[in-house]
């Protein structure tokens, strides 16, 4: 199978730089799977599941919210944070939803509905990475 050159930069360090066959991305409308050759573009990422698939092998790992930009000679995916699921700590996503939870409930303006959705959307996200690897180890 073809590959592409991947990068996946955080604002703290830069998470994956290498060949990929493939790479899965959470996206508004769903997910996006990129491979060798896709059409150049660009968009905007959310929280959720990444697969990155190396060798035949596909890796899980949470992803924030970002973007990402698809060029002709490589792929680079901006993104607030990147796990991968033995760096999630589980107790502290759950305490995240938990609060994320009651800020919704207590919501008072669209911007802090947004905000708060978005924060859930994480914690949820980092959640099903952490315990769907649980599951396959």
């Amino acid at each position: 199978m073809s590959t592409f050159f991947l990068e996946i930069i955080t604002p703290e360090k830069t998470f994956f730089r290498g060949e990929v066959e493939s790479v899965n991305i959470p996206c508004l409308r769903g997910a996006c799977t990129i491979m060798a050759g896709h059409q150049p573009m660009v968009f905007a990422t959310e929280p959720g599941s990444l697969l990155l698939t190396i060798d035949g092998e596909t890796r899980e790992a949470f992803m924030s919210e970002g973007f990402i930009e698809v060029r002709p000679d490589e792929t680079i995916v901006f993104s607030q944070a990147v796990e991968w699921p033995e760096e999630i700590n589980e107790r502290r996503a759950a305490e995240a939803k938990e609060r994320a939870e009651e800020q919704l409930r207590r919501n008072r303006s669209a911007a802090e509905y947004r905000l708060n959705r978005l924060a859930l959307q994480r914690a949820f996200a980092r959640l099903q990475v952490k315990q769907h690897n649980h599951l396959s180890e």
